[in-house]
């Protein structure tokens, strides 16, 4: 079992100095007895957990879990969800993918196509790409110029402080992988013909960019990471580790609100099943 810790060790700092060149996307320090094989165990009571974590949630009706993930091209975000919430009931969790926005969209603040899909009472959320594209690839692509991009690292966390104090639980996390990882990943869809259709072209582009993405992140991740908010950066070049790190972290954090099924106001002893 991975060593309870994920919270702290991956946990980016309100203000601190982010140099993504130094934190290993290899690194297995909370799981360091065995491999991917071994992992399985671990992985499955960390599942068993947050499936009964999600089921308080949704019977007590009463908190709102947003996950935001980002990552770089093939970073791993869809594998991440099909593992992680795999065992969670349907009924209670939503996947919202964020894609190039409509023409309505961008007619509007760019927090508009996000507020809308937010978490309600009992119901995880969770965002594969987010509202921080609007930072992100729009500094990076300088698709707006800097007066737009500068003044949404504000926006944002004045927009994920209101989520809080109206009752959101708010988990971001940054799954990280390297330049070389990233590469392997597109040769092997470019490779298999069943991998063809997750490949795109526009893909390389942001790849030349690489230094720009990582610069932007460093800059963007102790800027919005709060303490009702936090960003976790997560290894991610070993999937099976990543998707341990991630368990841990929304099991430890589910953990802490503490909730519990509704108490009922009627006698079950009392209650007869007719035949």
């Amino acid at each position: 079992m991975p060593v309870s810790g994920a919270l702290e060790k991956y946990l980016v700092k309100p203000g601190s100095n982010v140099d993504l060149r130094k934190i290993d996307p290899n690194d297995r320090t909370l799981f360091d007895e065995g491999g991917k094989e071994d992992s399985l165990k671990a992985f499955d009571k960390l599942q068993d957990e947050l499936q009964h974590l999600q089921k308080l949630l949704y019977a007590q009706n009463k908190h709102r879990i947003l996950v935001v993930l980002q990552a770089m091209d093939t970073g791993g975000k869809d594998g991440c969800v099909k593992h992680v919430f795999s065992r969670i009931d349907p009924q209670g969790i939503i996947v919202c993918p964020f894609k190039k926005p409509t023409e309505e969209e961008l007619a509007r603040d760019f927090l508009w196509r996000v507020h809308q899909k937010v978490p309600c009472n009992g119901q995880m959320v969770v965002f594969n790409r987010s509202h921080y594209e609007d930072i992100i690839a729009v500094k990076v692509k300088k698709i707006f110029p800097e007066q737009v991009w500068k003044k949404r690292y504000q926006h944002v966390v004045d927009f994920e402080r209101m989520l809080a104090e109206e009752g959101t639980t708010i988990v971001k996390i940054y799954l990280h992988i390297s330049k070389e990882e990233q590469k392997e990943r597109l040769v092997s869809r470019l490779e298999d013909p069943d991998k063809h259709w997750k490949f795109n072209p526009d893909d390389l582009k942001d790849r030349a960019l690489w230094g720009k993405f990582m610069e932007t992140y460093e800059e963007l991740l102790p800027r919005t990471s709060t303490e009702f908010a936090p960003w976790y950066v997560v290894p991610a070049n070993r999937k099976w580790y990543r998707n341990l790190v991630v368990a841990r972290i929304m099991v430890d954090t589910l953990k802490k609100l503490d909730m519990k099924f509704p108490e009922i106001d009627w006698d079950p002893n009392e209650m007869v099943v007719e035949d």
